[in-house]
């Protein structure tokens, strides 16, 4: 199946040659020499100042909360994609972040992608979706595809990427599978999450031996093996907490084709430095994905919100870089 370009998809010329998800990826990661991913989750009680002043500039003063909400984080998003999107390769957005906001949310949600595609980035939507036959249907339409009506088709948000729960089981992950590779897209799938919560239960060990996120491992590598592209790279990812380093060879070894989405870096506590074994594959073998760590950087180190997110991204960026070679 070739790469579907979707209208407003941030592929560009030569991606119809392409096999799927996994080798447009690896086309980007290459080209952009960069495996760092934007996490953007806007707080509108901590907005940067430049983007309240941005967003009262045009005009929101006289409307109501949320319209003038979402337009402030429409605007600190587009800052910080501004300041950072150079050393990026992709954009990691917290959906919840933005439906809070109610419709306005939802509609900055579309910008926001619409804006890193303009700066030649991947947009992964954060929505951590899960459930079975038409809800998983939907979902995945609203995400990665588009809906029939008999009006005609109501396009979806068209993102690159989005993750999945896959707790439901395999038969809840077949829609969006289903979807993602009609529309020459991918899904990172929940495997072993970032928070300390995870031991909780993606640790505990089974009755046939080994843990929960060994067997979600085993059922990522499964689906995706229909998806692996030329690069060696399936559409089905994994996303694999950078807070457990340890568990990087096992998984690994369980997905070898599966890109990683790695949360968890900076603010966490999880260091790029111990995350070698998910680049196995290659460079574009896994995504490294901070949120706080660079927006929030200014917080740290004082001065300019866009200076300082812009020195922490490249400086990110350099190290996955030597991390990955």
């Amino acid at each position: 199946m070739t790469v579907a370009s979707a209208e407003g998809s941030s592929r560009g010329p030569g991606a119809d040659e392409l096999t799927g998800f996994g080798d447009w990826l690896a086309e980007r990661v290459a080209a952009r020499e960069s495996q760092l991913v934007l996490g953007l989750d806007p707080d509108p009680a901590r907005l940067w100042p430049s983007a309240i002043r941005r967003a009262e500039a045009n005009g929101t003063v006289a409307a109501p909360p949320a319209t003038r909400a979402a337009r402030a984080v429409a605007a600190h998003c587009a800052l910080a994609i501004e300041a950072t999107g150079e050393h990026c390769v992709a954009v990691k957005l917290q959906v919840a972040c933005f439906e809070r906001l109610g419709a306005p949310g939802w509609s900055v949600l579309a910008e926001t992608a619409g804006r890193a595609r303009e700066h030649g980035l991947l947009v992964i939507a954060d929505a951590k979706r899960g459930d079975i036959h038409v809800t998983a249907a939907a979902y995945a339409q609203a995400f990665l595809g588009e809906t029939p009506t008999p009006f005609g088709p109501v396009p979806g948000l068209g993102v690159d990427a989005m993750t999945v729960n896959p707790l439901l089981g395999r038969d809840s992950l077949e829609p969006f599978t289903t979807a993602a590779r009609a529309h020459g897209r991918g899904l990172f799938v929940l495997v072993r999450t970032s928070n300390p919560g995870a031991d909780d239960v993606q640790e505990r060990g089974l009755v046939d031996g080994g843990s929960v996120s060994d067997r979600l491992a085993a059922l990522v590598g499964e689906i995706g093996a229909a998806g692996t592209g030329q690069s060696g790279l399936s559409d089905i990812g994994a996303v694999v907490g950078a807070t457990a380093p340890d568990r990087l060879h096992a998984l690994r070894e369980q997905m070898p084709h599966a890109p990683f989405l790695l949360p968890g870096v900076g603010a966490q506590g999880g260091r790029i430095e111990e995350l070698a074994p998910a680049f196995v594959p290659g460079p574009a073998g896994a995504l490294i994905a901070a949120s706080r760590g660079i927006v929030a950087a200014h917080e740290q180190t004082g001065g300019d919100p866009a200076a300082a997110a812009a020195r922490e991204a490249g400086r990110l960026r350099a190290l996955a870089w030597r991390v990955a070679a």
